[in-house]
């Protein structure tokens, strides 16, 4: 849903006929607030344009 940048409320399936719904809320709120993560701003191959440099690659392979 992050990646969608999806604008809507998380909401938690909770399948119990014995527990008051209330108990499930207070559950279930914690449980979404400690999931919801921070989007990043950059893309994942941003790093795929900062071109190559083989001497720094060779030392850092330990191939110098």
């Amino acid at each position: 849903m992050a990646k969608y940048n999806f604008d809507g409320w998380a909401v938690l399936e909770w399948e119990c006929c014995i527990k008051h719904p209330v108990a499930g809320a207070t559950e279930g709120a914690p449980f979404i607030t400690k999931h919801i993560i921070n989007v990043t701003d950059k893309a994942f191959d941003d790093f795929a344009a900062s071109g190559i440099d083989a001497g720094f690659n060779n030392k850092l392979l330990g191939l110098d």
